[in-house]
């Protein structure tokens, strides 16, 4: 069975990190939750398993902070 592969293997992760922001830059917020939206798509498509998907969404939503505290509720 393959796993996720977590080790680098971008020859220059700096450039890629770029590519990233750099595709976000002229966006609107919600143009930029789409774009978000369509590579993530593109890439679970590219992964084709999706057990290494579930390992992936695992991995990222396991280093998510949230709050967890409750707004006061209104009387």
């Amino acid at each position: 069975m393959t796993s996720l592969v977590v080790d680098n293997r971008l020859a220059d992760p700096d450039a890629a990190f770029r590519l990233l922001v750099e595709a976000h830059r002229p966006l609107s917020e919600a143009d930029s939750a789409d774009l978000n939206a369509r590579l993530v798509l593109i890439l679970a498509n590219h992964i084709g398993d999706p057990a290494i998907l579930a390992e992936a969404i695992a991995l990222a939503t396991g280093s998510l902070t949230r709050a967890t505290t409750v707004p006061p509720a209104r009387v």
